[in-house]
């Protein structure tokens, strides 16, 4: 038993030292290609680009130089952001888009290809998060999940690639999450749908290797982005909200929209075919790739640590429906920030504030 143990101690150790020289390796060949063709006056796509990190996004492709399109499902909120790029001196187009329907995404790629030219960035950001126990999600959860957050990204991918092809250059940047490496408690409609896109990412990368087209598998952890008060709570909505929306605002858990957005596009330039941030989700997926029993066990005591399921079915209901004295309070700060500043709230919500 105890040699069985060291043997396994020493391939445990022999597995670091690969990933640490991989790591290496990684870093060097990203250091000898440099930041990566500009973005100045190239077509910028960005799903989801009305509020959050999308319209983070949008504003630092802008101020890089980029013409940037932005789509989203809701008309008002998709003005609000579009009107204040304009102000900010951005060019900007902004399109009303489903992403989950196919048709819609088609007028969206012919809309942005007749008034700023073909795409030369696409950046799939557009999702929804499910967060509550699994034995209160229904299938609706997680068909939701699947048609914006791995749908909502083959649509457009599909659409802009016969361009790419043509001219055998482009980016496809697909934000996945640490949820796609990882399968993390209350979140499994999202996980599973986010496991599909990291899948889907890496494998179309491979393929299109040879033909100056780089697909970018974009890897987050927690963000301050605003998102939580528009994500769908079930079970105990209030406590669900509580952990999720203070998770979502610690600094050292968290890391600011703005730090995500400029990684994600130095990755782009570059053509990198991943980016993980930041660290404790690097970390995280660091002890999951060494130690997977390790990792299993520290993922079911958070779980436990979790709200349990109600005994009475609580239905569907927004972050911003399910607030208590635990949230908003001082220690969702950061992210109640975030929020004002991305244009999560409507213009009630913020004149009430």
């Amino acid at each position: 038993m105890g040699t069985r143990r060291r043997a396994d101690g020493r391939a445990r150790y022999r597995t670091g030292l690969i990933i640490a020289g991989a790591g290496g390796a990684v870093l060097l060949a990203r250091a000898l290609r440099g930041s990566g063709p500009s973005l100045a006056g190239r077509v910028v796509l960005i799903t989801g680009g009305s509020r959050g990190l999308g319209l983070v996004l949008a504003r630092e492709s802008a101020a890089q130089g980029a013409r940037v399109a932005i789509c989203a499902r809701d008309p008002e909120t998709l003005e609000r952001a579009r009107a204040s790029l304009t102000e900010a001196g951005a060019d900007v187009m902004a399109v009303t888009c489903d992403v989950a329907d196919r048709t819609s995404v088609r007028a969206l790629i012919q809309a942005v290809t007749e008034e700023l030219g073909p795409v030369d960035v696409l950046i799939n950001n557009a999702g929804v998060i499910e967060v509550g126990p699994a034995d209160t999600m229904a299938v609706r959860d997680y068909e939701e999940a699947m048609a914006t957050n791995f749908w909502g990204l083959l649509y457009p991918t599909l659409e802009v690639l016969p361009a790419m092809r043509d001219r055998r250059e482009g980016r496809i940047v697909n934000i996945t999450s640490i949820g796609g490496k990882l399968g993390i408690p209350h979140l499994l409609p999202y996980s599973a749908s986010k496991f599909a896109a990291v899948g889907f990412s890496q494998g179309l990368r491979a393929e299109l290797a040879g033909e100056g087209i780089r697909v970018v598998t974009v890897v987050p952890g927690l963000m301050r982005t605003g998102s939580p008060r528009h994500a769908i709570f079930r079970g105990k909505h209030q406590a669900e909200y509580a952990w999720f929306s203070i998770s979502d605002s610690l600094p050292g858990l968290s890391i600011s929209a703005e730090s995500a957005a400029r990684r994600i596009l130095g990755a782009a330039r570059r053509g990198d075919a991943e980016v993980l941030f930041p660290l404790t989700a690097r970390a995280a997926t660091l002890l999951n790739a060494l130690a997977p029993d390790l990792t299993a066990g520290v993922l079911a005591a958070a779980g436990r640590l979790l709200p349990g399921s109600p005994d009475e079915p609580t239905g569907r209901r927004e972050g911003k429906d399910s607030r208590s004295w635990l949230s908003p309070s001082w220690l969702t700060r950061l992210g109640e920030r975030a929020a004002r500043h991305n244009n999560q709230l409507s213009p009630a919500e913020a004149r009430a504030r």
